[in-house]
């Protein structure tokens, strides 16, 4: 695959979720999002809500651009969880099985619930002319984190949880993430957090360090164990950054419409 196709490619894993924004409509309490008429038929048979005008289509602008953009951050992150794991497969030559982690656990109906994190880098699977240099980034990111030297022993890979960014103080995410790092411990992976972006509330990175969870922010310098665009140029021998420099007028111009679209 050519420079140019594979670069077109990666460009429509992270915006076609995007675009699906440009689709969203307001619930309102009901099963499907609403059209305007709809909001104002179902704003205006409520009395309480007519005295007060909020049937007015100004409201519902304003609801459609709130949920509006909460969706344009969570399908920016669907296509960053897609775009690593290709990109994982693509460096290092793994198989989309290989790339893939999730474990099982019972849930409290009795029922057995499977669990994922977005991407996975299992040493026996990378190939050899690049196992060292995954290797040593592993072992350095064991330090980072302060794992024991007896777990830093059996590390047998890693897996990741991708996200744009990460400034939600979602208790419930956080307890989930917590289990998640002790399930990836409990099979011998070291568990990180890799950002595209730097924003992340210093809070909760403190919570996921305490739980030994590698954080890698999206700054363009550093060290391959705090910075995501050093670990894909060192570690994977792709250059991350100057992808997304390179297509930036595009990204540009697809957010532009997505927004000229929610705020209509």
């Amino acid at each position: 695959m050519t420079e140019s196709s594979r670069d077109e490619e990666y460009v429509r894993l992270i915006t076609s979720p995007l675009l699906s924004c440009m689709r969203y409509r307001p619930k309102f309490g009901r099963g499907a999002g609403l059209t305007l008429e709809e909001f104002q038929r179902l704003y205006q048979a409520d009395p309480f809500y007519s005295w007060f005008g909020l049937d007015s289509h100004l409201m519902y602008s304003a609801h459609k651009a709130a949920g509006g953009i909460t969706s344009v951050y969570r399908q920016i992150g669907i296509g960053c969880q897609r775009l690593v794991q290709r990109i994982f497969m693509d460096t290092l030559s793994l198989t989309e099985a290989e790339s893939t982690w999730y474990y099982q656990i019972q849930a409290t109906s009795g029922r057995t619930r499977t669990l994922s994190l977005d991407a996975r880098i299992p040493i026996a699977a990378v190939l050899a002319s690049h196992q060292q240099r995954v290797v040593s980034w592993l072992q350095n990111a064991c330090q980072a984190t302060q794992v024991s030297e007896d777990v830093s022993r059996i590390i047998k890979g890693a897996v990741f949880e991708v996200r744009q960014g990460y400034k939600s103080k979602d208790s419930k995410r956080q307890n989930a993430d917590i289990a998640n790092a002790a399930a990836a411990y409990s099979e011998a992976y070291l568990p990180v957090i890799l950002l595209l972006s730097t924003q992340m509330d210093i809070n909760v990175a403190y919570c996921y360090r305490n739980a030994r969870w590698l954080i890698l922010y999206g700054t363009i310098t550093g060290a391959t164990t705090d910075s995501t665009y050093e670990f894909f140029r060192q570690v994977l021998n792709y250059d991350f950054a100057d992808f997304f420099q390179r297509h930036s007028s595009r990204f540009r111009q697809e957010m532009e419409s997505v927004l000229q679209t929610l705020l209509q």
